[in-house]
């Protein structure tokens, strides 16, 4: 049998603490992260999912053509649509340059009880062939 005199044993009980407690805190911090992981909701996902009021959240779709109205006092309101289902955004203040009808937009903001969504900041997505001039230079000179 061994035996483990009282110093070391001492050690490896704190030892055990050290490892269970940053265990612990590891795992804390994944299941609080877990949640942030989407980037966005979808307007489909949205609609699918319960979330608490004024919760601050992003979701992202393409703008309806044809959906966008201005107001007085910078007051916007537009439609996005992951192509299955649509919801209605409430804005106020400047759109970024890159916002256009059929673009892809990216939107923080929170869920109201009337299923629209009210948002507080909205990033304009370009296009995914987008390229910067200086790499097509690049890329036509390889060619």
């Amino acid at each position: 049998m061994i035996t483990i005199n009282k110093k070391h044993r001492q050690r490896l009980g704190v030892i055990l603490l050290l490892v269970v407690g940053v265990g612990i805190a590891a795992t804390l911090i994944l299941k609080a992260l877990s949640s942030n992981i989407n980037l966005f909701y979808t307007p489909l996902e949205l609609s699918q999912v319960h979330l608490p009021e004024k919760t601050l959240i992003r979701v992202g779709g393409m703008v309806v053509k044809g959906s966008v109205s201005r107001e007085a006092n910078l007051q916007i309101a537009f439609q996005i649509t992951d192509f299955e289902k649509e919801l209605w955004i409430d804005y106020q203040g400047i759109l970024p340059d890159l916002f256009r009808e059929g673009q892809g937009v990216v939107i923080q903001g929170y869920l109201t009880p009337d299923n629209r969504f009210h948002a507080k900041q909205i990033l304009a997505k370009h296009d995914e062939k987008y390229m910067p001039p200086e790499l097509k230079k690049i890329q036509q000179a390889a060619s």
